[in-house]
């Protein structure tokens, strides 16, 4: 089974909350693919990963450019891991692929867009049914992320 983590954005944003957990993913040696909800978003998020760091950038590419396979961090709208990726994060309502071959999946979403918490709730419901372990991660007043289940 996979494991599954669901992160409840309720004091950042996406943008400020994801680049950290995809260089952690990173400093463990995962290939990460990052599933968005639309092409629009993904292009988005490509463009803030380039810079959203005055000391740093987070090497990645969109599954539109060639050699998407050789990517740490690949963004993406599909259900493909052309990347062999072992963790998939899933942000902006993005609807899970089969999980099969993944060590992980993480859902990011807004706790501030009802849409959101709603497919959340979906998507916990049905991964646990699946029989995956499921945990749940909330923010702190500080930004910190803190287990709640």
């Amino acid at each position: 089974m996979v494991e599954v983590l669901f992160y409840h954005l309720t004091e950042s944003t996406l943008e400020k909350a994801l680049p950290a957990l995809l260089e952690r993913s990173i400093d463990r040696g995962w290939q990460v693919v990052v599933q968005t909800g639309s092409e629009e978003r993904r292009d988005a998020l490509d463009q803030h990963l380039w810079v959203y760091r005055d000391d740093s950038f987070l090497a990645h590419a969109t599954d539109r450019e060639d050699f998407a396979v050789d990517q740490p961090v690949l963004l993406t709208t599909g259900d493909a891991n052309p990347n062999g990726a072992s963790i998939r994060f899933l942000v902006d309502g993005a609807a899970p692929p089969p999980l099969d071959g993944y060590e992980r999946a993480v859902f990011m979403f807004d706790g501030h867009d009802a849409d959101q918490l709603q497919a959340a709730r979906g998507h916990w419901t049905a991964m646990k049914s699946a029989g995956h372990q499921v945990t749940y991660w909330q923010q702190n007043a500080e930004g910190r992320w803190e287990r709640k289940a």
